[in-house]
């Protein structure tokens, strides 16, 4: 590059604007001023970090909290709010008051305003953001792997508008809350986070929480996998969202398969084979058909990081779940090696990463022989292997139990679970106690459902649950 192409690009470099709209922001605050009612319209679409000129920052924070207040709005008591909370001359507040209040081209264009203020304060963003992302590569202070990562999840953040590198004014937080509180007045099924489609066990969970890290925890051969299957597939059937699978331990045709018998109810054992009639054909072909219609995703590489899948969920635009089969057989970032530590980090991450996609996730989890040596197997939450941990990331713990398990197994031939003693209660074949055994967001409990082996199904039974 010549001399003078270095000077005319250091030129443009120095004439470069901060983006920003002085117009539309004096013409959202004048259309406020004009019409109080107006701020309805723009709640939860721009806050007073978005404005770019410090004035009009002070100006819409104070119609906020005046709005807040319930009080009315016009020049005389904006002027005395503000002035009253701020060294500002009063004589020329109220001309530039005056002066941006004529200004406004239209008060029910108030939405386009505003979304112009809020573009614009996103290319600022951007800016920060990039600047941070080639400070962190220049300083080489970390990992080239994880500055990448750092680097994508900023982006994504920014793209989500979950961008909190900042302090948020407790004023726009109440108002995201009273927009959030008015949704749910006006649509109260809003308040159940995602079902898992099994009507009781939503009873208890008020269904999965957004960024609620869920761990369904089991010994071998339990169903874990079924379960959380069973789930993903309502989930994706019914809501029209995209479902992320992670399956460490199957290759993604027997995952499949296991779907596919399940929603046809077809004998899975008879599906390994090849041995099915014409008619049962007919039904997996029309489950086939069903599951083609949905968003499910299935990545089954066996050495996944928490780090890769988040590289992974992210070109994804309209997640609604993700499941993990399963904890114990994925590996950290770091090298750590205590395993116990490892497992503690791998939670804490998948936690971190429920936040950041603002999703549920549904992860398996073995538990250790503990409950095989107790006259009482149930599972209980020191049973968790590897790491304590996992217990405290969790928002939801739910164990799965069968009585059944233990009998066909061996282990228990002579005691029964429910009375410590006696004959097996043969009433219990086929039934699975679902155990939430821990519930962040409410109480925990047992529920019964129906459990269809051959098929690899879980079914809602006609029962209430009890409270444990």
């Amino acid at each position: 590059m010549s001399e003078l192409d270095k000077s005319t690009a250091q030129s443009q470099s120095f004439l470069r604007q901060v983006p920003y709209s002085l117009e539309a922001e004096q013409a959202v605050l004048g259309a406020i001023i004009i019409d109080s009612e107006r701020f309805d319209d723009i709640t939860g679409v721009i806050t007073s970090e978005d404005f770019y000129v410090e004035r009009h920052r002070r100006i819409f924070s104070a119609v906020q909290s005046m709005y807040l207040e319930s009080r009315t709005i016009d020049t005389v008591t904006l002027i005395s709010n503000i002035t009253a909370n701020s060294p500002m001359d009063e004589a020329e507040l109220k001309n530039y008051i005056i002066q941006i209040c004529q200004m406004v081209p239209s008060v029910s264009n108030i939405k386009d305003y505003a979304k112009i203020v809020h573009d614009k304060a996103i290319l600022r963003k951007l800016i920060s953001v990039t600047e941070e992302i080639s400070e962190d590569a220049y300083s080489e202070v970390d990992e080239a792997i994880k500055i990448v990562d750092s680097a994508e999840a900023k982006i994504f953040s920014l793209s989500q508008g979950n961008i909190t590198k900042d302090f948020q004014l407790i004023g726009d937080v109440i108002l995201e809350y009273y927009q959030q509180l008015t949704n749910l007045m006006n649509n109260p099924e809003g308040a159940n986070g995602t079902p898992t489609y099994y009507r009781d066990l939503d009873r208890v969970l008020v269904g999965m929480g957004a960024g609620d890290l869920i761990l369904i925890g089991a010994r071998p051969g339990m169903g874990k996998t079924s379960f959380a299957l069973n789930i993903a597939s309502q989930v994706a059937m019914h809501s029209g969202k995209e479902v992320a699978v992670f399956s460490l331990e199957m290759p993604a045709t027997q995952l499949v398969g296991r779907l596919l018998s399940s929603e046809a109810r077809i004998d899975s054992y008879k599906l390994r084979k090849g041995d099915i009639s014409p008619e049962e054909f007919q039904a997996l072909a029309q489950a086939a058909t069903a599951f083609s219609k949905t968003q499910i995703y299935i990545d089954d590489s066996s050495d996944i990081t928490v780090a890769g899948m988040k590289s992974k969920l992210r070109r994804l635009k309209n997640l609604g779940l993700i499941v993990i089969d399963y904890l114990q057989l994925m590996r950290s970032d770091r090298n750590i090696d205590n395993r116990v530590l490892e497992v503690g980090d791998i939670s804490r991450n998948l936690k971190l990463m429920a936040k950041e996609f603002g999703v549920p996730i549904i992860c398996c989890a073995q538990l250790s022989r503990a409950s095989e040596s107790r006259t009482t197997k149930k599972p209980m939450l020191s049973d968790l292997r590897d790491s304590g941990a996992i217990e405290q990331d969790a928002d939801v713990v739910i164990f799965l139990y069968r009585e059944e398990y233990y009998k066909v197994t061996g282990a228990d031939e002579k005691k029964s679970d429910k009375d410590g003693g006696g004959e097996p209660d043969k009433a219990k074949d086929n039934i699975a106690e679902i155990i939430v055994a821990k519930n962040r967001h409410g109480e925990t409990g047992s529920v019964e459902m129906g459990w269809e082996g051959q098929f690899t199904r879980f079914t809602t039974l006609d029962k209430n649950y009890e409270n444990a």
